[in-house]
């Protein structure tokens, strides 16, 4: 037999080996039931941020939510039940696109960045509300949150740092926003998808209600913040004769905590949407998410792979590991 015949032979035999192999096999991948991810509707404690104290006020990174997201929050576990500082941690979260199955975690963690970012923020008194934002303008990231000021309450104060990239980035020491604090309680801020309106809550009227304030077209966003108190408006649509507070907006829609009357008790969550240039009269978000005792500080997150939203809030319902805990799940919004 020739080389070039022998070499003939040894493909073929070698061809019909491996597909005597693959057959006998009878090999199959995985099926891809779900094309994207789904947040369940379950309501999930997160168990690994959470304490025996006061664990609420979350906020979300600034950047696009992945599978591992850091976290900012308020508690006072560091002193024992007494006031209420900044600290940080990280939850997690995959779907099996096979079998439709959702994982969830989170914990406290150790990252030099944050521990100096909050405790720039943390003071002897309360601090409340963190907040955490890109701004495309100038390039920087800006974390905001309430702060006891003696003499004026709880007033939103802010410092901007360079996104971290390969080294820790200095954080200056915060400054107040002095465009939307009074003499009264000004706290939660939140910002409108293009920095140019503020949301917060203030107590300056007697209880507190959700205002306003457009950023004028001549001024960047740190000479809005720092500019002599803005022209604010308190929200007619969402008013009641009870307590509005902590609004968070995403998009057109705006989620916010209410004691009004009609709720399943304490502090329930309600939402807003903005459409023809006003927002919309509040929809409780009903007894999945909302429960007798108090549910508070909402915040919207999302994911480019989920088809749906979450909401993580905190809430001192019975089940917890104690005080108010922080927790998770689905939403779809608008809501029908």
């Amino acid at each position: 037999m020739s080389v070039m015949n022998a070499t003939r032979f040894f493909i073929a035999i070698l061809s019909v080996t491996i597909l005597i192999s693959f057959s006998g096999c009878h090999q199959k991948f995985p099926k891809v039931n779900y094309e994207m991810g789904i947040f369940p509707d379950s309501v999930m404690n997160i168990e690994g941020l959470n304490s025996k104290y006061d664990d609420y006020n979350m906020d979300l990174e600034a950047s696009t939510i992945n599978s591992l997201q850091t976290a900012v929050f308020s508690s006072n576990r560091q002193s024992n039940g007494g006031e209420f500082d900044l600290v940080h941690g990280i939850f997690w979260y995959s779907f099996g696109q096979t079998t439709g199955t959702f994982r969830f975690g989170g914990e406290m963690s150790t990252d030099p960045f944050l521990d100096n970012l909050t405790s720039a923020f943390n003071t002897s008194g309360n601090n409340f509300g963190p907040f955490r934002f890109f701004n495309s303008a100038n390039g920087l990231e800006y974390m905001a949150a309430a702060t006891d000021v003696p003499g004026s309450g709880l007033d939103i104060l802010y410092t901007s740092y360079i996104p971290v990239y390969t080294k820790i980035p200095e954080i200056a020491d915060p400054v107040a926003a002095s465009a939307f604090n009074t003499p009264a309680n000004d706290a939660y801020l939140s910002l409108s998808a293009k920095l140019d309106t503020a949301y917060f809550c203030s107590d300056r009227s007697g209880d507190f209600d959700i205002y306003m304030s457009v950023k004028p077209a001549s001024l960047d966003l740190d000479e809005w913040f720092t500019s002599a108190t803005a022209s604010t408006s308190v929200i007619d649509s969402l008013q009641s004769s009870s307590n509005e507070k902590c609004p968070h907006v995403f998009g057109r829609y705006m989620i916010f905590a209410s004691d009004r009357p009609g709720g399943s008790g304490g502090y329930d969550l309600y939402c807003s949407v903005f459409s023809s240039g006003k927002w919309s009269a509040p929809v409780n978000l009903g007894p999945r998410i909302n429960s007798s005792a108090n549910e508070y500080r909402p915040v919207i997150g999302w994911d480019n792979f989920y088809e749906n939203l979450f909401v993580i809030y905190s809430s001192d319902r019975n089940g917890g590991k104690g005080g108010y805990d922080l927790y998770f799940t689905g939403i779809v919004l608008p809501l029908k």
